[in-house]
């Protein structure tokens, strides 16, 4: 199979699972306010109860993947047996049913319940599956960058098209416009999805053969490296969350350029495509340690730019521009180390929980994730802010403060977090020791 159709393959993978997850993460508790006619608080407690349940979920998924042994593989089945509920969940959760109140928020907490399932069932083995595709790191590397980019033009087209589509297809019918587009997408999610399963192979088996393990047991595959990754996890995740969350409050009313937050939004998310194709060749030429904690330090560059720049037109996009490389940087060196770490428990600890890596990882992302949301909303309630009047000088400072300074201390973290990280320099004997392995394992299977 060709490096390019893999590439390709892989990649696209992620496109289809954002052009769904964007649009929840962007447009869902408007679509159940607004649309659905259910209330915030219950909106807000419906996806509250849902990381709950995508605790259990992430978790039995992992184990599962973990368990695997097909003439497919172990996690590429799932892009066929999850692509068709995927679609379906999608359609059913932004169907409006005729039912009183206590009908519609059964239906929607069954239906938004029912499609997180669908979505950790073909995104855990996206996760897990690079190590399986091949064993040359830089290829691996590349494998990453390419998912990314993909994630990263799911995002722009889902922030850039979606409410144009509603508009256009509802024609004064918001309910509609949602079901039809929320429909496309699912669909076209659901073609990427098989399109991903046709052109990828796992070539690369585990050195340790699946089988019947306990989580006590699998729990002992963990190493401080595979901590140390959860980590980078939950502090690049509240990064993201606190920019894209903050930069609407500072551009509103520290700023008050309200004109520029459609640019602001978009540019944000494709300033970062650079860094991104320019990743695997920075990976190959310097550590992985050293790529992200420089990407780090570019962010911090830029948001020093924007604070400098208030009354600069130029620096603010210079400044926006150099934040976008930064957060993508870490971004995609995140990922990177992923495939490094599920290795590392096969060297070190000779288990292969690929899968529960990757529901852990899950659990960190989504707290830090919850935590950051729930962090900003207390400072700004500290720091008086009252929507839509002009903010006293105090909530001015702490949105500068969440805008501006909170992520240059969650960049510090991870660059101190990051120097803890060794696999870099175990990698070539970690290759030459799992590649021994699997030949003796190999060998093993034909002479018996």
């Amino acid at each position: 199979m060709g490096k390019w159709r893999t590439r390709i393959g892989y990649g696209v993978g992620d496109l289809g699972c954002n052009l769904v997850f964007s649009t929840m993460s962007s447009y869902l508790l408007f679509f159940y306010t607004d649309v659905f006619g259910i209330t915030a608080a219950v909106a807000g407690t419906l996806m509250l109860v849902t990381k709950v349940v995508d605790a259990f979920t992430d978790t039995g998924m992992g184990l599962l993947v973990d368990r695997t042994k097909t003439r497919w593989g172990q996690g590429r089945p799932y892009f066929i047996i999850g692509a068709i509920p995927f679609f379906l969940f999608t359609i059913l959760t932004f169907i409006v049913p005729d039912f009183d109140m206590t009908g519609k928020v059964i239906w929607a907490y069954v239906t938004y319940c029912l499609l997180c399932t669908a979505y950790t069932v073909v995104n855990i083995p996206l996760n897990t599956i690079v190590p399986r595709l091949t064993s040359d790191n830089h290829e691996r590397n590349v494998l990453v960058s390419s998912r990314m980019i993909c994630a990263l033009i799911g995002t722009a087209l889902v922030m850039s098209i979606t409410m144009p589509m509603v508009n256009f297809f509802g024609q004064g019918d918001t309910q509609k416009g949602f079901l039809i587009t929320m429909g496309i997408y699912g669909f076209v999610a659901m073609l990427i999805f098989v399109f991903t399963f046709m052109n990828t192979k796992e070539v690369i088996p585990p050195s340790v053969s699946p089988g019947k393990s306990s989580l006590k047991q699998d729990l002992k595959g963990l190493t401080d490296q595979t901590i140390i990754f959860f980590v980078i996890n939950f502090l690049y995740f509240a990064l993201f969350v606190t920019r894209n969350t903050t930069v609407i409050y500072y551009f509103t009313y520290n700023l008050e350029r309200t004109d520029w937050l459609t640019f602001v939004g978009l540019f944000g998310i494709l300033s970062g495509l650079p860094i991104l194709f320019i990743l695997p060749w920075l990976q190959k030429n310097m550590s992985k340690k050293n790529v992200l904690m420089l990407s780090a330090a570019i962010y911090i560059v830029g948001d020093l730019m924007i604070y400098f720049g208030k009354t600069s037109p130029a620096l603010l996009i210079a400044g926006l521009a150099i934040t976008g490389l930064g957060i993508y940087g870490i971004f995609g060196s995140t990922f990177a180390i992923q495939p490094d770490v599920i290795d590392y428990s096969e060297y070190k600890k000779k288990k292969s929980i690929a899968g529960m890596i990757a529901a852990f990882q899950g659990f960190a992302v989504k707290g830090s994730m919850g935590l950051a949301s729930a962090f900003i909303g207390m400072l700004l309630n500290i720091g008086g802010y009252v929507p839509n009047v002009e903010q006293t000088a105090t909530a001015l400072g702490y949105i500068e403060f969440s805008f501006i300074w909170l992520p240059i201390i969650i960049c510090l973290l991870l660059m101190v977090t990051m120097s803890f990280y060794k696999l870099d320099k175990k990698r070539k004997e970690m290759d030459i020791e799992l590649a021994n392995r699997r030949s003796g394992e190999q060998a093993s299977v034909v002479n018996m």
